[in-house]
């Protein structure tokens, strides 16, 4: 018999904004698991660019393969090497933190802004360190990635169930970009774990997620819709903020798989 709360389903999301890659087990990082958002596409502002202005970007479907990425979009598939980067130093922003940063190659860069239509540059962030985010909620500062705020995002299975229970439209848990999906029993109670272990690593729960209109782009087609942010709007508006999942970080590194209990 599995235990009730217990580990389903685990993401990254190499490259902040594109698909997302499941997995049976991951690398849990200071910065969030390992080749989680460690990239990004910058404009010419040097800041970061997102579905929320570009909702195509859900169409770019990257995977790993040994030391290379390779990203598929419409067919065409281009790809890099994971440890492979330029020398010189890009400040760049993400939200309102500073972020050190290096172009990945200027081919790369070229095959992106052809295929979105704008010049746009691929980035990686290379060390713990190189972003910082100040939680305002805790007044501690944490090193991050190039996630939004926070190094993971965990959901719990009931949290959709119930969200799907007032939808016409049924949607995945893909909409909400998780890192990592737990078994439940009750909807949104994720809000208040305090601390946990999965795992060989001990994590600790920041804040529950706000969330924006990006979880209205269905990520199978790149269309932008009114759901589910208009029905979650009706009964997870907490403060000005909808909010899903809950921000979390980690204490240690190691490995969590699928499968694993969740431990309180």
């Amino acid at each position: 018999m599995s235990a009730v709360y217990s580990v389903k389903e685990i993401y990254i999301y190499p490259i902040k904004s594109l698909a997302g890659i499941s997995l049976k087990s991951a690398n849990a990082e200071e910065m969030g698991f390992e080749n989680d958002r460690r990239w990004m596409l910058i404009n010419t502002e040097k800041v970061h660019v997102t579905q929320r202005e570009y909702p195509i970007m859900s169409q770019f479907y990257p995977e790993i393969s040994g030391d290379k990425i390779k990203i598929t979009f419409e067919n065409e598939v281009h790809e890099f090497l994971i440890n492979e980067h330029l020398e010189i130093a890009i400040d760049s922003q993400v939200w309102d933190d500073k972020s050190e940063v290096f172009e990945v190659n200027k081919a790369t860069s070229k095959w992106f802004s052809d295929k979105l239509g704008f010049e746009c540059t691929l980035v990686k962030i290379l060390k713990n360190g190189d972003r910082k985010h100040e939680s305002s909620r805790l007044k501690e500062t944490f090193n991050v990635s190039l996630a939004d705020g926070y190094p993971y995002l965990l959901i719990g299975t009931e949290s959709l169930d119930f969200l799907n229970g007032k939808l016409e439209e049924k949607i995945t848990i893909k909409r909400f970009r998780p890192n990592i999906v737990v078994s439940t029993k009750n909807a949104h109670e994720e809000d208040d774990f305090k601390t946990f272990t999965i795992g060989e690593v001990q994590f600790k729960n920041i804040k529950p997620c706000g969330r924006c209109i990006m979880v209205n782009n269905d990520p199978q087609r790149g269309i932008v819709k009114k759901e589910p942010l208009k029905t979650l709007s009706k009964y997870r508006n907490v403060d000005n903020s909808v909010l899903f999942g809950t921000n979390l970080v980690s204490l240690n590194s190691g490995i969590i798989s699928v499968g694993d209990e969740v431990v309180f």
